[in-house]
């Protein structure tokens, strides 16, 4: 089959158009012909740099969106030919930047029949980054006020929906020139982060979510009521420093990493059926053309999601 793999660390010109051979599933794993997989910054920070993930060579991916080919022994939520979509456990499980890709059949679900497959290939890791922080850590209740950094981005621009579907009010950090992208989506307050300082622009929040770290997530801990909460998708960098920080504040901070998690896809499949969640598309590329697809990622100016699709399949 074909993948995009890498033998070294560096550059988007490390990516290339390789052969492999063809996985088979395992026991409790179903074998996927993949329609389209999603891009996070997860993928070029490993290409850069190795990250979690230090094995060479390496064809990288965690969403997927595509049709189930065969099975293994003792699966039964699937047959050949379901259409599913999924996160493979990450961070260990990568491959899904081919033709083919395994999993195991509980990292799954089926795929609404009212998105198509670039659509669910671009939700899976960045919504259920999404949900784990702000359903399954923070356990954001209706009237509560979020404060969703980078809101426009890959996981913001899915956090601020999230949030909305739990009744809470949404406010989102971004350039002035997304403020209107993110109150289409349902923020109920936008925040210039180059003209206005955050700190004294919202207060008495409830739950900040922070894909930063650094500067932001230190003084995000000024703009939490007693009680709230931050979770954060990135290490502190003095870790002890904060802890006693917060702990002077009377607030809780999380790091969170992604899971594979099959109640978690299932939540996100009923609020995509629903159309309470929808990825917003910044672009696609065949999968021949990933390196292209990561030179637009690490631009950072990017909104939403870039999706490699696979040439000669249909995506719908």
């Amino acid at each position: 089959m074909r993948a995009i793999s890498q033998d070294k660390h560096g550059g988007p010109e490390v990516l290339g158009e390789a052969r492999v051979p063809r996985p088979t599933p395992g026991p409790s794993e179903i074998l996927v012909s993949v329609r389209a997989a999603g891009l996070n910054p997860t993928d070029w920070k490993h290409r850069a740099g190795g990250l979690f993930v230090n094995r060479l060579p390496l064809i990288l991916g965690w969403d997927v969106s595509g049709v189930v080919e065969a099975v293994g022994f003792g699966v039964t939520l699937f047959e050949p030919g379901d259409e599913v979509f999924g996160m493979l456990p990450y961070p260990h499980g990568v491959g899904s930047h081919a033709e083919y890709v395994t999993g195991p059949a509980r990292a799954f679900v089926h795929k609404p029949a009212g998105i198509d497959h670039v659509q669910a290939g671009a939700l899976p890791l960045a919504a259920l980054t999404a949900y784990q922080a702000l359903v399954d850590t923070a356990d954001v209740q209706p009237g509560q006020r979020v404060l969703v950094h980078a809101a426009a981005g890959g996981v913001g621009h899915l956090a601020v929906q999230i949030a909305k579907a739990r009744g809470a009010y949404v406010i989102g950090t971004a350039s002035a020139a997304k403020h209107d992208f993110l109150r289409e989506l349902g923020a109920d307050e936008t925040i210039d982060y180059r003209s206005v300082d955050f700190t004294e622009a919202v207060s008495d929040v409830d739950v900040v979510l922070d894909p930063l770290a650094g500067e932001t997530r230190a003084r995000s801990l000024n703009v939490l009521r007693r009680g709230g909460i931050l979770v954060s998708l990135l290490p502190a960098a003095a870790p002890e420093e904060e802890a006693g920080a917060a702990a002077l504040l009377g607030v809780r901070v999380k790091t969170l990493l992604v899971e594979a998690d099959h109640a978690g896809m299932k939540a996100i499949a009923d609020l995509a059926r629903t159309g309470r969640l929808r990825a917003h598309i910044e672009a696609t590329f065949p999968l021949s053309e990933a390196p292209k697809a990561h030179t637009l990622g690490e631009t950072n100016r990017t909104k939403g999601k870039i999706v490699l699709v696979l040439e000669g399949h249909d995506t719908l």
